[in-house]
């Protein structure tokens, strides 16, 4: 059973940064597209960037150019960097696979974007 875990969650300001990690009990360049989603309270889930194992990417609109996927071989884990944060990115975000049956969803990390 593969596992998700996602950390690096927080309270920030408006126009402040974080740094997701997510890290698989699988190794996660043998997955064709992986990808972070959010879910804010009240709303569904929401596919938020994805990045192919040959390490192309992709945003939603309402994230492009604030955010960015990236991977770390030797670490195995997922990475989104968070720039220019606004209050609507607050949600509950969780990395998964994409457009294959997903993996059973990690417990995500808590985003906070208040002043």
């Amino acid at each position: 059973q593969v596992q998700l875990v996602e950390s690096g969650g927080g309270l920030v300001q408006p126009g402040g940064s974080l740094r997701l990690s997510c890290a698989a009990s699988v190794n996660i360049f043998s997955i064709n597209v992986m990808g972070w989603y959010r879910q804010a309270p009240g709303k569904k889930r929401e596919l938020v960037a994805i990045i192919t194992s040959v390490g192309s990417t992709n945003y939603a609109d309402s994230v492009k150019g604030r955010f960015t996927i990236f991977t770390d071989e030797r670490k195995n884990a997922v990475y989104l960097q968070m720039r220019r944060l606004k209050p609507e990115d607050s949600a509950v975000y969780y990395c998964n696979r994409v457009g294959e049956t997903q993996y059973n969803w990690g417990q995500g990390t808590q985003v906070t974007v208040s002043s």
